[in-house]
């Protein structure tokens, strides 16, 4: 690991400030990624500045039709919160499949979008439930805020301060874990909002990492039911093809997890 110098901020504010002063600076969440890296000498920030011990950006906040999950709230949280459970029983199932303990206690919902791994579960929540992300400069719709491997509409030395999800009338997540990593290596969020409207997101799957599936939407919308997937044909265009899976195989899998997870919705 190269020298930096590690900063621990009490606000938003000073952390902006701080990440500002340095020459590369990187922003510290659960650690997950930025830490192996910077151990391998694949990455050497000037500064690291830890978000992860900011008190206003920790917490879960319900309300009729919004759930808003504070930036540093980890995985393990978001799975045991009560708040969570009983407005998008999804979300919670979702972090609750995320990696290991290990995983679940220091991951961040916030890191976790920040990076965009093509295999991270909360992009696909994100995407599916028309999520809206919050930063200390704006509010960015989970449509444009992904924008391809590892890339997001976050301007230099932005931070996510909190995720807003519009309460819906139905929603589910399945995921094919790696065996290893516990990775999704497909996952899909199917979601039914309050207005009838359906969105269905699936990581894992694309080279261009979280996409809709308008096939199954399509599908779904007329008939919300498993049966109603059947027939669906899922193209191969563009899905990931490497030594865990063929093109096509991510392709089944696109329908087979859309499938349980319409089962899952009850």
């Amino acid at each position: 690991m190269y020298q930096t110098t590690y900063h621990r901020p009490a606000s938003v504010d000073e952390a902006a400030a701080m990440f500002a002063k340095g020459s590369e600076s990187k922003y510290l969440a659960g650690g997950h990624t930025l830490i192996p890296v910077m151990k391998q000498r694949l990455a050497s920030p000037s500064d690291v500045v830890d978000l992860g011990r900011i008190k206003e950006l920790v917490g879960i906040e319900a309300a009729a039709d919004t759930l808003t999950i504070k930036a540093a709230t980890t995985y393990f949280a978001i799975a045991q919160s009560a708040d969570v459970k009983k407005s998008i029983p999804a979300l919670a199932h979702l972090a609750s499949v995320i990696g290991d303990p290990a995983v679940r206690y220091r991951g961040t919902i916030g890191g976790s979008i920040a990076n965009n791994d093509p295999a991270a579960d909360f992009p696909a929540a994100l995407v599916s439930l028309g999520a809206t992300v919050k930063t200390n400069k704006r509010a960015i719709s989970a449509d444009d805020f992904f924008k391809g491997l590892f890339t997001t509409a976050l301007g230099d030395g932005e931070i996510i301060t909190a995720v807003s999800f519009p309460v819906p009338a139905k929603a589910g997540y399945a995921k094919m874990r790696h065996p290893a990593s516990r990775f999704a290596l497909t996952g899909v969020f199917v979601t039914k909002t309050r207005s009838g409207d359906v969105r269905v997101a699936a990581t894992g799957a694309s080279q261009n990492g979280v996409m809709r599936v308008p096939a199954i939407e399509a599908a779904l919308k007329a008939n919300w039911s498993a049966s109603a997937i059947d027939s669906v044909k899922i193209s191969t265009d563009g899905l990931l093809a490497d030594i865990h899976g063929s093109a096509a195989y991510r392709a089944n899998l696109v329908k087979v997890m859309a499938q349980r997870a319409v089962t899952a919705t009850g």
